[in-house]
């Protein structure tokens, strides 16, 4: 019998050169549409919710609502989406972040987060931690606390867990794969 690593692992498909030459993208369609695997993958992450104390999810723009939103419903927790910018109506806090080249920008409803909520937030990939430190950033100015942060698959050799380390302020950081 398989473990859930190894189920997990079995589904993800490897893409060379994709999006551009010398990159292996990782893909988790065929994990999604596989509802073992799918059923699996939501199961560890809303154990890793619960373990933690979360009140609510915060899913990362766009593949993280994929995974943030059945995990919110397993764990009995709300759901809230972290956008790129310019797409929620009304009230939002908005985070600026550095990438590779330039500047990106992510937002939350302000209502959707307050004092006393405890947050973890998924996502499918830690790459670079750019988005994850952003988001961590937003939750706190929402006066919610960071309850830790979950994702399907680290990619190591990007340092994302080095730069998240001081945004963590302690909060865990969960990975169900390294690569």
């Amino acid at each position: 019998m398989k473990t859930t690593r190894e189920l997990l692992l079995s589904r993800i498909r490897d893409v060379p050169d994709y999006p551009k030459p010398g990159v292996v993208f990782k893909d988790i369609t065929p994990l999604l549409a596989d509802p073992e695997a799918f059923t699996a993958l939501t199961e560890a992450l809303a154990e890793l919710c619960v373990r933690y104390g979360a009140t609510k999810i915060v899913g990362l723009e766009a593949r993280g609502f994929i995974l943030a939103a059945p995990v919110a419903v397993r764990a009995g927790l709300g759901f809230v989406p972290v956008r790129k910018a310019g797409k929620l109506p009304g009230a939002t806090l908005s985070q600026a972040y550095a990438l590779e080249y330039g500047t990106a920008e992510i937002e939350v409803h302000a209502e959707d987060l307050a004092a006393g909520d405890r947050v973890m937030v998924i996502d499918d990939v830690l790459a670079t931690g750019g988005t994850a430190e952003a988001s961590l950033e937003l939750i706190r100015r929402a006066g919610a606390e960071v309850a830790g942060v979950a994702v399907l698959m680290e990619l190591a050799f990007l340092s994302g867990r080095d730069r998240l380390k001081t945004a963590l302020r302690g909060a865990p950081l969960e990975a169900l794969i390294t690569i």
